[in-house]
């Protein structure tokens, strides 16, 4: 099973010159918790809510997203089997991860919605482990 066969593929996103309040407040309306960050529609970071809390709030309320976002972007294709989603997210102890194809994402998976696989939900399970893991 391949990631596009069980991504999200509504993606919430926001612009690299969003204030760190506008964002908060997509998460908000949306009830999500992490967003792709674009530029000229091609992501450069991603931003979760813990993002805008820890470093939004307490240092740079009044700033733009590019300030506290998370500037590495940890992507897979739409192709990817999910288990080496699953893995990836373990290695970088990540719980989403968006689906990039060319340079527009088109996607979103979670965690989650590799372990609605029977195929791939033990890979998810293991992943969750590892990133529960200090």
């Amino acid at each position: 099973m391949n990631v596009r066969e069980v991504m999200t593929d509504e993606v919430i996103s926001c612009e690299k010159t969003d204030s760190v309040a506008q964002v908060a407040k997509i998460m908000k309306d949306h009830n999500i918790g992490i967003l792709p960050v674009l530029d000229q529609g091609r992501a450069i970071g991603m931003i979760s809510d813990r993002d805008v809390v820890i470093r939004g709030v307490a240092e740079h309320k009044e700033e733009q997203v590019d300030q506290v976002m998370t500037h590495q972007v940890i992507s897979v294709k739409p192709d990817t089997n999910s288990k080496e989603a699953a893995a990836l997210m373990a290695e970088h102890q990540v719980r989403r991860l968006p689906v990039i194809e060319g340079s527009k994402v088109i996607g979103m998976v979670s965690l989650g919605d590799l372990s609605i696989s029977t195929q791939s939900n033990e890979q998810a399970g293991d992943a969750l482990t590892d990133i529960s893991q200090p």
